[in-house]
């Protein structure tokens, strides 16, 4: 017999035994539905995942979702579920439901996704909203590397504007951003002996929007350099400002120099000029976030991107490992607001790696991860996920009410509508 005849009889005796495969007990039919048929208008664009216990633990074979790899992400939505063809709805939502009842209360029965601008593939990130202007300001980083100016949305123009600045003196890659005593703090993770004819190394540093100048408030521990101070959150109560200081500025060609320290977690007081170190256990230290109160601290674990951090072999980029981590980990905060507990682990990312990191008014914990952004309820369990064509680096709410979110990311920014609401920044 011909080979391709022994590839076609095998392929039919595959597909004969893949059609014939009965649901595992306890599997539900469809797995999903869309609009109306689950509580929500049918222009909102809205797929919900019935009986989210059933699916997560039953799905009907034969199923499989691939492994992401560097190059390309797999999502949720591309799991091949090929006796249930209601699952391929899920792939082109706009939002996906897995908790129909609370999904409900914060999304409104007619939430909108808008894609809005086309940016370049650079990361885009540190999104600060300064509500006296209306105004969101957003970082771009490399590529290419050395590029200075930075983004702004103009939320007073209908519809809105997005424009370029750069401030004085001008800050390299702001990867990190929040909002304290009316100005914006970026964490500046980009290092270099001449940047726009100035050394710059990696800082936090604060813009005052209404002058547009910028000063440096901490550049070294102890003399070293920081690696890359990627993501900022500013404690409700004390005002310290708490950072992440992962090695993805050396893996990106941000900075000239080799990480000289381990990748950490800090605390620091601008009032006394003191840095504390909070955590040297997680991998690679990303998004942090406060729950309302500042009595329970966010870090997620962006370790599945990583690279060799050897000064000999320069400047590689980054590699994906599925196997490896990425968690939103919890920390509970003493009343002082200075003391953090021990790490807990809190959520896995089914997407990807958990990047931007906030935590909502109502207590919902969102995370930019992989195309799309998780909102997750303090128990860990996904509650529904907002889907976009780019990856997701960070997000901040706008408006009066906090209630519109822009998200950012390589190649687009976009926004939603709901009933989700920002914690106030001051």
């Amino acid at each position: 017999m011909a080979l391709h005849t022994h590839i076609f009889a095998l392929v039919a005796v595959y597909a004969a035994v893949v059609n014939s495969q009965g649901p595992p007990p306890g599997t539900l039919s469809p797995l999903a539905t869309a609009g109306s048929d689950c509580g929500f208008d049918d222009a909102a664009n809205v797929v919900c995942i019935n009986k989210y216990v059933s699916l997560a633990a039953v799905m009907p074979y034969h199923f499989n979702r691939s492994a992401s790899t560097t190059d390309q992400i797999y999502t949720f939505g591309d799991t091949v579920v090929g006796n249930d063809t209601s699952f391929a709805q899920v792939k082109d939502a706009d939002f996906i439901v897995f908790d129909q009842q609370r999904a409900l209360e914060y999304l409104g029965t007619n939430p909108s996704y808008s894609f809005v601008f086309n940016v370049t593939s650079a990361v885009h990130e540190a999104p600060v909203y300064v509500p006296s202007q209306n105004l969101l300001y957003i970082s771009q980083l490399a590529p290419p590397p050395g590029y200075l100016p930075q983004l702004i949305v103009d939320l007073n123009a209908n519809p809105p504007t997005l424009n370029e600045f750069l401030s004085d003196p001008p800050v390299y890659a702001p990867n990190g951003g929040s909002f304290r005593n009316n100005q914006i703090i970026w964490g500046a993770s980009g290092g270099n002996n001449s940047i726009g004819g100035t050394e710059q190394r990696v800082s936090l540093r604060t813009l005052d929007p209404a002058t547009n100048r910028t000063s440096v408030l901490l550049n070294n521990y102890f003399g070293y350099y920081f690696n890359t101070i990627d993501d900022i959150a500013i404690h409700p109560i004390t005002k310290d400002i708490y950072f992440t200081d992962p090695q993805y500025s050396w893996f990106n060609a941000l900075t000239d120099t080799a990480p000289q320290l381990p990748a950490a977690s800090y605390r620091f007081n601008p009032n006394t000029g003191a840095t504390f170190l909070i955590d040297d256990t997680i991998t690679q230290p990303n998004g942090l976030a406060f729950a309302p109160g500042g009595r329970t601290l966010y870090i997620s674990d962006t370790g599945a991107v990583a690279s060799s951090v050897d000064p000999a072999y320069g400047s590689v980029p980054t590699q994906w490992n599925q196997t490896n981590k990425r968690t939103i980990y919890a920390f509970d905060v003493d009343e002082s607001g200075t003391k953090i507990g021990p790490k807990r682990s809190f959520y896995m990312a089914q997407e990807w790696v958990p990047d931007g990191l906030k935590v909502s008014a109502e207590n919902l914990i969102l995370t930019g991860s992989g195309r799309g952004v998780d909102i997750i309820d303090p128990f860990g369990q996904l509650i529904m996920r907002v889907q976009t064509n780019y990856t997701v680096q960070n997000f901040a709410w706008t408006g009066p009410e906090l209630s519109t979110l822009w998200m950012m990311g390589n190649g687009g920014i976009s926004k939603v509508e709901w009933n989700v609401r920002g914690q106030r920044l001051t």
